[in-house]
């Protein structure tokens, strides 16, 4: 039986996303699950620094893979066309995430995007949400968490990102706050409850500002406070 894939995409670029992906890696590996998590595309990071699986390796303590790095901090298809390179399709990359997931090394690989759900990944324009088609077709399970900004503006770029899933008929696994203030704005108190509404109840939680300048130890024993899954 192949392994799951949940693919953890955003409303739009800085909403938490990276913090969110090794809340949520470090939540299944307090259970004992094996995870993988694969950044597809890193944009904006130098040969030598530390990107977001980097990131999440550091915080969360689970294995990572990177496909794909290129500097200037633009959407993928636009920074390779800068650097003057060609790039892997989204289906190469589904290629590459569909072996692992029939590996049999993991019980859950979580796969990050880059931006938001519809940000070109290939120079055919195709995008996070044409992962989950060609590993449905192999047999994967393929779900996608998508991680919101808690303040105004979140409850439209929610809800265009949810009706994006459900018209290409992909599973929505549920919604994640990426950065909740502990001294949340009128907007920020009164937009949880219309999350889990736009979410139809899979509202997962909320994961606290700051949460990723925390100690990697104290940042694994607290996210599965953080999120259910």
């Amino acid at each position: 039986m192949s392994t799951p894939v949940l693919v953890i995409t955003g409303t739009d670029t800085e909403v938490g996303k990276t913090v969110a992906a090794a809340v949520i890696a470090a939540a299944l590996a307090a259970r004992g699950q094996r995870v993988l998590a694969i950044k597809l595309a890193q944009t904006g990071v130098g040969e030598n620094e530390d990107g977001d699986a980097q990131t999440i390796a550091r915080l969360a303590g689970v294995e990572v893979d990177e496909h794909l790095r290129l500097p200037d901090p633009l959407a993928p298809d636009v920074a390779a066309e800068l650097a003057e390179t060609s790039i892997p399709t989204v289906g190469e990359h589904a290629e590459r995430v569909a072996e692992q997931a029939q590996s049999d090394r993991y019980d859950v690989i979580l796969v990050e995007g880059s931006g938001g759900l519809l940000v070109r990944l290939d120079s055919e324009g195709a995008t996070l949400a044409d992962l989950g088609i060609p590993l449905e077709a192999k047999g994967i399970r393929t779900g996608y968490v998508v991680v919101v900004r808690p303040g105004l503006g979140t409850l439209n770029h929610t809800a265009l990102t949810l009706e994006a899933l459900r018209n290409r008929g992909l599973d929505l696994v549920g919604v994640v706050i990426g950065s909740a203030s502990d001294q949340p704005d009128l907007a920020e108190r009164t937009n949880v409850d219309r999350l889990r509404t736009l979410a139809e109840g899979q509202l997962l939680g909320a994961v606290p500002s700051g949460a990723g300048d925390l100690p990697p130890q104290t940042f694994r024993e607290q996210a599965p406070t953080w999120i259910r899954l």
